[in-house]
């Protein structure tokens, strides 16, 4: 089962009316797709500790929850909303198992997106199939390498973006309301991001070439 806008807001008019099969069915048509972001964000120090599925079913239950505080305000779509809920309790588990001096997951956020090699091959790939890659002769294992090593130079704002779009798959509308910026400046954001790993993935061919 898979959710689009419309049925999402048809099952939040009913789950608000007290209908616990449209809240079910709500819950159940996001949930593949919050665990691929879960399990694209969490910490690759938690994996052997944490299943992505066990924290999804934490949110979901969370969700459930507090799922009158968020009809009562609505201020973002209802994906992000879970999304948020997820990333902090992501957030809380990073702080309750990993010791690197409790820095929190906003702070390693924000000094550069943690992706494991998984995370950095199926990015490598879409980024190659988008047309990214600067020549046709770089193999695939060579682009993994070159676009995980290129994603570590870019920007933090660069670098989210990009996972954003790419890994997490989230629309424009979903990017501008987590960034909280407009839509013309995600698509230019995400742009201007693209630009600037092809030009550090060409300087990498350029330099293994010469």
């Amino acid at each position: 089962m898979t959710a689009d806008d419309n049925s999402t807001e048809e099952w939040l008019r009913r789950a608000a009316l007290g209908d616990r099969r449209a809240l079910d069915e709500l819950l159940a048509a996001h949930r593949s797709r919050l665990r691929r972001i879960v399990a694209v964000r969490l910490d690759r120090r938690l994996t052997g500790r944490i299943d992505a599925s066990d924290v999804v079913q934490d949110s979901l239950l969370e969700a459930t929850q507090r799922l009158p505080e968020y009809l009562s305000r609505q201020e973002v779509p209802f994906f992000v909303w879970l999304r948020q809920l997820a990333w902090q309790r992501v957030a809380q588990l990073y702080r309750h198992h990993v010791e690197a001096q409790c820095r929190s997951v906003e702070r390693e956020a924000a000094e550069g997106v943690p992706l494991s090699e998984e995370s950095a091959m199926v990015l490598a790939d879409r980024l190659a199939m988008s047309g990214t890659s600067p020549s046709g002769r770089l193999r695939r294992e060579e682009l993994r390498t070159q676009v995980r090593s290129a994603l570590a130079r870019l920007a933090p704002n660069d670098q989210e973006v990009l996972v954003l779009r790419h890994l997490e798959q989230l629309s424009t509308r979903e990017i501008s309301a987590i960034l909280q910026i407009s839509e013309p400046a995600v698509r230019h954001r995400q742009r201007r991001a693209l630009e600037r790993l092809t030009k550090l993935l060409r300087s990498t061919s350029e330099e293994g070439s010469g």
